[in-house]
């Protein structure tokens, strides 16, 4: 038996923001989850022809980076600028530093394929040596790094940077690297998130495996045919409670209050049937919290459409939260119907929907779900609903290789609806 593992000290979640396929901003996510509505399209990105939908964040293409940081310029950066400016988390973010100092606030960001579509464009244009154009540059687009090298530069922060790139679980994991930061004594507030932009490599990639559906994703549905692909970037700014600037408990009260993570290393592109891991990484979540299963009152599924990923995160939250149905168990349900799986995103897109959820008093639909695989024991939440009472929420973020990582998100006020 595995020792109880401590509870953390919660950190405020004093601003947040996502961009996604719905529009910039919080705004706009928030009347989609209160509607119930979708933002996927049938697949015209690029010279991509698939028989799938994807979730195509806008804006992107007209987007322009400024001058002094025209080197990094690409579509996942572009992305990344769009998602910082929205919101005013630029203005929250550099509020933080001048609080703190640049050297005292970490950044800790996920992407699974960074500004890969950079170099794909580049391979169109090789001379007869086989040589890429000059305007190529690896190391600012590409590369895995590059993109919290961008967003290091473009706030002035001279403290921890870092990125994580586990899949889809990339975004969630960096809000257990920032508490740690913190704990540690590294840092003094964190600025995390996750960026992941369209490009043919993902697109090919995940219909070569026969994952994406040739219709809008169907989560947990007892016809569910695969993924939809989409696009997003998110960000939130953690300090220590009572330490953000007028907002003694951070934006609207919602705290991080716990974090698992665990590797079941069961296949590199199949989750563990059981869904051992993700049960791992949910239980560590709830100790670190100081709760128990019966205070979740909500929990947004990783729900990616697939019949295996769903089937073994069922799983998971059957044995550990016990078996659910319509109406009965702890109300679940996949955003991904909405935004489409945004990989290296997800995590954190899915963090700002359940901080959402609980300012705002919402559980959120599955939305895309016609008919809920009753094999799958889960009380999947079909139409969006009020929850008035709502203070715990579980996020779940489960990758390729079995990296998964849990986050809860607590309400630390129950003090009526907040800005976003």
């Amino acid at each position: 038996m595995t020792q109880a593992l401590s509870p953390i000290k919660p950190l405020a979640v004093s601003a947040m923001t996502a961009t996604t396929a719905l529009g910039a901003g919080c705004q706009p996510l928030l009347a989609a989850l209160r509607a119930g509505r979708s933002g996927l399209k049938p697949c015209d990105f690029e010279t991509a022809r698939l028989p799938t939908w994807i979730g195509e964040a806008p804006g992107i293409d007209g987007a322009t980076l400024p001058a002094a940081l025209a080197a990094y310029d690409c579509r996942n950066q572009r992305l990344a600028w769009l998602g910082l400016q929205a919101d005013g988390f630029l203005q929250a973010a550099r509020a933080a530093i001048a609080r703190y100092g640049a050297d005292r606030v970490a950044l800790a960001l996920g992407t699974s394929t960074s500004g890969i579509l950079s170099t794909e464009l580049a391979y169109r244009e090789r001379g007869a040596d086989g040589a890429l154009p000059a305007w190529f540059d690896y190391r600012a687009t590409h590369n895995t790094g590059s993109l919290t090298a961008f967003v290091r530069e473009a706030l002035g922060l001279r403290g921890p940077a870092l990125t994580l790139s586990t899949a889809c679980s990339s975004s969630a994991k960096v809000f257990a690297a920032a508490q740690r930061m913190m704990a540690a004594g590294l840092a003094d507030a964190a600025i995390v998130g996750g960026v992941d932009s369209m490009c043919l490599t993902t697109l090919y990639g995940f219909a070569s495996l026969q994952l994406t559906a040739p219709e809008p994703c169907r989560p947990c549905d007892a016809q569910r045919q695969g993924l939809s692909i989409g696009e997003a970037a998110a960000f939130a700014l953690l300090e220590r409670p009572g330490a953000a600037s007028g907002d003694a408990d951070g934006a609207g009260g919602v705290m991080l209050a716990g974090w698992g993570e665990s590797s079941d290393a069961h296949h590199m592109s199949s989750p563990h049937p059981e869904g051992a891991g993700a049960r791992a990484a949910m239980r560590q979540a709830l100790e670190r919290a100081g709760l128990r299963p019966a205070d979740i009152g909500y929990i947004n599924l990783h729900g990616t459409a697939t019949q295996a990923n769903d089937a073994a995160e069922a799983a998971a939250i059957s044995a550990l939260f016990g078996p659910g149905r319509a109406g009965s168990g702890v109300p679940c349900s996949s955003t991904k119907g909405m935004t489409g799986h945004t990989l290296g995103a997800a995590g954190a897109v899915e963090a700002v929907i359940c901080a959402l959820a609980l300012r705002h008093g919402l559980l959120p639909a599955s939305v895309g779900t016609r008919q809920p695989d009753a094999a799958l024991a889960l009380n999947v939440v079909m139409q969006p609903a009020p929850a008035p009472v709502l203070r715990h929420a579980l996020s779940n973020s489960f990758g390729f290789g079995g990296s998964n990582a849990s986050l809860v998100f607590s309400l630390s006020r129950p003090d009526g609806e907040a800005a976003c």
